[in-house]
């Protein structure tokens, strides 16, 4: 996931992996080592827990700069989790010191042919946008000088409850129908309801927090709130993709929580790994979800959005990736 500083804009090249395989080849490999991208070694880690977010702005990062930006900061020691772009760093008085290798983030865009754009009107314009990826170089806070000092304070650690009470508070302005009770965790889409067993029925209580928090994420895909598919046979793809989807939230959410994310279903780390193989976009829409999922819980208790664009369009380092091919496949 490391880049050069200066990066040209360019199309695919034939032979060229595009970024969404790139991106894919790179979380499939860490699937196949054991190793599950949501769900870092932060006891190993340098860096407190939480969200990446852009130092600049303050806002976090989504979708899949989540899983890049957390495995740079694992894989390369930072202490940090916040990033700017090479202009961000000087604008802020500081400057990303010589010989720094920056990391690739993406963002999802679309944009119209010229020669569809003449001919399109309304609603056509969208069906007539072709899909594409921009990638952008960053720099996590420690690899500049200069920057404000306020840039690097870290969150407390979590105390030790049963409950945490920031938790058990979320949960509570979700308004969601949360039953607390039963040897079963899981969520009732026909009922809209989530059920958790009591924290005490955990070997270790902090796993009623990860596992709550999973079945939250399946809450938001009701068709009253995200409106996801949610209608999947059990062990299908779709229940898989679905299953996936709210993995990643429950570890977003806590993160934010600064409780720290645990695998809860490594029993589909095999039909994951199906989906990621078959299909170079599947991280990228079940990251998205996620990031969707964890943003709509977190909401509540007033957090400040995420960066939509996930990085500033002011930075030189940019390189489109525009396939009409991929195009159609996502119609």
């Amino acid at each position: 996931m490391r880049t050069v500083m200066n990066e040209r804009r360019e199309r695919p090249q034939s032979g060229r992996p595009s970024l969404y395989s790139q991106v894919t080849a790179k979380i499939v490999s860490e699937l196949e080592a054991g190793r599950v991208p949501w769900v870092q070694p932060w006891g190993r880690a340098k860096a407190a827990l939480g969200l990446p977010q852009n130092a600049a702005s303050a806002r976090r990062y989504s979708g899949i700069n989540v899983l890049i930006l957390w495995g740079a900061v694992v894989e390369r020691g930072f202490s940090a989790q916040s990033w700017l772009t090479f202009r961000q760093a000087l604008s802020l008085g500081g400057h990303v010191r010589k010989g720094e290798a920056g990391t690739m983030v993406v963002f999802a865009d679309r944009f119209v042919p010229k020669d569809r754009r003449d001919n399109a009107k309304g609603d056509e314009r969208r069906d007539a946008s072709v899909p594409f990826l921009k990638r952008f170089t960053v720099f996590n806070i420690e690899q500049c000088d200069g920057l404000p000092e306020n840039l690097y304070a870290s969150a407390p650690p979590a105390p030790e409850k049963l409950i945490l009470p920031e938790a058990e508070a979320l949960i509570r302005a979700t308004a969601a129908k949360f039953r607390v009770g039963g040897s079963e965790a899981f969520y009732s889409p026909g009922c809209d309801t989530v059920h958790v067993p009591p924290p005490q029925a955990f070997f270790e209580p902090i796993n009623w927090h990860r596992t709550a928090f999973h079945e939250l994420g399946h809450w938001t895909g009701h068709a009253s709130r995200l409106n996801r598919d949610q209608a999947g046979s059990f062990r299908s793809k779709s229940y898989a993709r679905e299953e996936l989807v709210a993995e990643m939230a429950g570890a977003f959410v806590c993160a934010a929580l600064n409780i720290l994310p645990t695998v809860r279903h490594a029993d589909y780390l095999g039909e994951w790994l199906s989906l990621l193989r078959e299909d170079s976009r599947a991280i990228f829409r079940a990251a998205s979800a996620a990031s969707k999922a964890a943003d709509f819980i977190l909401a509540f208790r007033g957090d400040a959005p995420r960066d939509d664009s996930d990085t500033p369009q002011t930075d030189e380092s940019t390189d489109h990736e525009i396939s009409p091919l991929a195009a159609e496949q996502e119609r």
